[in-house]
């Protein structure tokens, strides 16, 4: 079952709602908002494991507002917004993720950074080299790292 059938509609009006309230449409850099038909449609097809808990938070947000988030003004939109980062907990958590990593997956949001629209493998990206002496203080640790078995 795929989270489109799984979460309501009502609970679809508020994912777009809200991810347009964590990633608007920038004209100046020429990129949709989270809110982005194509975007939406990758989130609802990717939920997965997380659907459970975005639809909580979904949930939570509708308490909140106590009607869609969309037909609040933009103040108390902002308020029920800032009252559920507070008290959001794991759910809040996973729905801005799950909305940051579908955006930053779109080809036009990469190509607005300038990145290849290609997957990471089997090309792979190179990463310069850094301090490894950074790691001397957990290998100073000792023991107190658990083993692989």
């Amino acid at each position: 079952m795929s989270a489109d059938t799984q979460l309501t509609r009502a609970q679809r009006d508020e994912l777009r709602t809200v991810a347009a309230m964590i990633v608007p449409a920038s004209g100046e850099y020429n990129v949709p908002g989270a809110d982005d038909p194509a975007i939406q449609a990758d989130m609802l097809a990717t939920l997965g494991r997380d659907t459970k808990l975005v639809a909580a938070a979904l949930d939570h947000l509708a308490r909140l507002a106590g009607r869609p988030l969309g037909e609040l003004d933009a103040p108390r939109r902002d308020a029920v917004a800032q009252e559920f980062r507070k008290h959001g907990g794991a759910a809040a958590a996973t729905l801005v993720r799950v909305v940051l990593q579908c955006y930053y997956r779109d080809d036009r949001v990469l190509g607005s950074l300038g990145l290849e629209l290609r997957a990471p493998f089997p090309k792979g990206h190179v990463l310069e080299d850094g301090d490894w002496s950074l790691l001397d203080p957990v290998k100073a640790r000792g023991g107190t790292l658990r083993r692989a078995p």
